[in-house]
């Protein structure tokens, strides 16, 4: 099973879920999520294969987010119009995502990873 980790390495979230994988001895590729964002394609991808709705994927306890009063802006904007926003912008995509390809998850709750991945 090959696994991607998109990921802030700043992130204390992402440190938490990356320690997980390498304890639980995981192999994955680590994608810098703000020097490489997902295009609009690979995100809309994540999106379906997730099952989520596609808010989840905003980080909104982020500070761009907040600049962008996005909270506001979300509910008028079409799903095109989202993913190519997450697209521009590292840093309003909430982490980590991680992937096999098949299955989605967004942000690390340890039990969702117990149960998916390992």
């Amino acid at each position: 099973m090959s696994l991607t980790f998109y990921q802030y390495p700043k992130c204390g979230t992402c440190r938490n879920a990356k320690k997980w994988l390498e304890t639980n001895e995981i192999e994955f590729e680590s994608i810098h999520l703000v020097e490489n964002p997902p295009s609009k394609e690979e995100l809309k991808e994540l999106y379906v294969k997730s099952g989520l709705e596609l808010k989840k994927f905003f980080n909104t306890s982020g500070q761009k987010y907040r600049e962008l009063g996005l909270k506001d802006k979300l509910k008028d904007m079409n799903e095109d119009e989202q993913l190519r926003l997450l697209a521009t912008d590292g840093m309003l995509v909430k982490r980590p995502i991680l992937t096999d390809g098949k299955r989605v998850t967004v942000g690390f709750k340890e039990a969702e990873y117990e149960q998916i991945w390992k």
